[in-house]
């Protein structure tokens, strides 16, 4: 089973990587862990991630942490902002450790059974990833730094 896993795995990161180069797209690629990392310029902050193939759990998954962490005293608002911009995401999350403050968007989708994922979709998640992460990453940076208040951005959240 694990070797099974392993195959459709690498079929699918040669997928992703090929999607990436046919569009000339800037990475990094790290074949033996079927990782691969880049980075995008945003409104303000940069954008950089990882795609990561897993074959046990046979799921790729965009992962972006944002630059800077929530500081010990915006902990608890923090988790509050990370909330209030989950609510109205469609598609991926924000993860939040309270403990550290460090926060990081996720977006997966399965390859599992049958399921065939292809250039498209690919493109589609790095796409809407970046377009989140673009939209929330000044937002949760200025509640960090307080130049806004969770209320405002919770209000802007919204928008």
């Amino acid at each position: 089973m694990a070797e099974t896993n392993m195959k459709k795995a690498k079929e699918v990161y040669s997928t992703l990587v090929g999607m990436l180069e046919k569009r000339g797209w800037s990475f990094d690629r790290h074949d033996s862990e079927l990782v691969i990392s880049s980075g995008v310029k945003g409104d303000d902050l940069p954008i950089e991630f990882i795609v990561v193939v897993n074959a046990k759990q046979q799921v790729v998954e965009f992962l972006s942490r944002l630059p800077f962490d929530m500081p010990a005293s915006k902990r608890v608002e923090g988790a509050v902002a990370v909330c209030a911009a989950n609510d109205g995401l469609c598609d991926g999350s924000f993860d939040y450790n309270i403990e550290n403050g460090k926060i990081t968007f996720r977006l997966t989708s399965s390859y599992c059974g049958e399921t065939v994922l292809g250039e498209e979709l690919f493109e589609y998640m790095i796409l809407v990833a970046s377009a989140t992460v673009d939209k929330y990453n000044d937002k949760l940076f200025n509640l960090a730094t307080n130049a806004i208040t969770l209320a405002k951005f919770i209000e802007e959240a919204k928008q």
